[in-house]
């Protein structure tokens, strides 16, 4: 590689990391605890088991349920309805003040069989709130979004310069060579760039599913406005049905279960919400296979009547978001999947800290030097200092 390459690459490299490297800082920070959202949801309470019951067979009506949640909040409106794909006994219920999307909402949670009120888990604050909603959005909404993607693409740029560097730096020497008996700046580089290589793999994932999982709010744009209107022309005009009008919930989803069998319900959305119409019950239905439960069947029903009006399939492009979601966290695999995630997850911090600490320590040694250099003697034209010409010429 010619050196004005390998100095236009070290550039790109530089500033693509030093622009997002704070913010990288941050989303390993609060991505790790992410990682085991569930177990940290057990210590800290806001997880709700079924109990056991042995015996019972028995199923509450949907419609039963949301009464039931309505109950406890009825100045509130439904938005949500869903069910965990490792708890069929439970239904959790969204109640919010409006429609409209928004930070403030209450979950009531139902027991499926009896029709019990397990719990209200408060999901909209607390600690994983916390780390949730700065591993998100920064507490900007979808500014905030779409800010951390574009840090994620300057990541993204970053790795690959720091590969095609990597390749002329590691000629002198061997492979995992880390010198220990070198100044500590030179010990720090060498372990940048090793687990850089190490990490390569699990941050280009990552980061390119954390930068598609940033666009989700305006791929559900787009895919309402591209496929849903054409579906809800016959009602356009219409305004929103009101809840006293709506069918049977417990018959709408019967109705969705029977045009998408083999699959299980993994969330209701209400008519008004943000991922439903003004005039649809929508039931998104996941399938039971490991990869096809990662993915959402959309069932639309007439709220009114109660029929399936449409079962539209996904675009590639939610179902790529659907994948990077469960991938960017380390869903797929269990237990080992997470362990290994969060060790990765670390030693990106170990990256991105020493790519940090060795631009400040470069800095600090550059300023050291200039300060504490001698300036040479001013040069004249016969070879002497200047000033001994000048008191020769007198």
């Amino acid at each position: 590689m010619q050196n004005g390459s390998i100095k236009t690459w070290s550039w790109v490299h530089k500033w693509s990391s030093l622009v997002c490297t704070v913010f990288m800082l941050l989303l390993c920070l609060t991505g790790l605890p992410l990682i085991f959202h569930h177990e940290l949801g057990h210590l800290l309470g806001t997880e709700v088991e079924a109990p056991e019951r042995p015996g019972v067979t028995t199923r509450v009506s949907l419609d039963r349920v949301v009464e039931i949640a309505r109950s406890y909040h009825p100045e509130r409106v439904v938005q949500y309805v869903s069910q965990p794909d490792d708890s069929p006994d439970l239904w959790f219920v969204t109640l919010t003040p409006t429609p409209e999307p928004t930070d403030d909402f209450r979950s009531v949670v139902v027991d499926a069989r009896t029709g019990e009120v397990l719990g209200q888990p408060r999901f909209d604050q607390g600690f994983m709130r916390v780390m949730f909603k700065l591993h998100v959005d920064l507490f900007a909404g979808l500014a905030g979004k779409l800010f951390l993607g574009f840090m994620g693409l300057l990541l993204l740029v970053a790795i690959v310069s720091g590969v095609v560097l990597y390749g002329p730096f590691m000629r002198k020497l061997e492979f995992g060579t880390v010198r220990r008996d070198r100044r500590p700046r030179l010990k720090w580089l060498d372990l940048h760039n090793l687990l850089g290589i190490v990490t390569l793999v699990w941050l280009l994932v990552v980061g390119a599913t954390g930068v598609i999982n940033t666009w989700a709010d305006l791929l559900i744009k787009y895919w309402q406005h591209d496929q849903l209107s054409a579906l809800l022309a016959p009602y356009k005009g219409q305004p929103t049905v009101p809840v006293a009008e709506r069918g049977s919930l417990q018959r709408s989803l019967e109705a969705a279960q029977a045009r998408a069998p083999e699959t299980t319900l993994s969330f209701v959305a209400f008519p008004g919400t943000a991922f439903a119409s003004p005039h649809h019950t929508i039931f998104f239905m996941r399938g039971n296979e490991p990869f096809t439960s990662r993915l959402l069947k959309p069932v639309l029903v007439d709220a009114r009547s109660t029929e399936v009006t449409a079962v539209p399939g996904l675009p590639w492009y939610l179902t790529a978001l659907l994948v990077s979601q469960p991938l960017h966290f380390g869903d797929y695999g269990g237990r080992a999947m997470q362990i290994l995630w969060a060790l990765l997850d670390i030693a990106s911090i170990i990256v991105l800290g020493s790519g940090l600490y060795l631009w400040l320590r470069k800095g600090k040694v550059a300023r050291q030097a200039e300060g504490s250099s001698v300036q040479p003697p001013e040069v004249g034209p016969e070879g002497k200092p200047a000033s001994l010409q000048g008191e020769g010429a007198r």
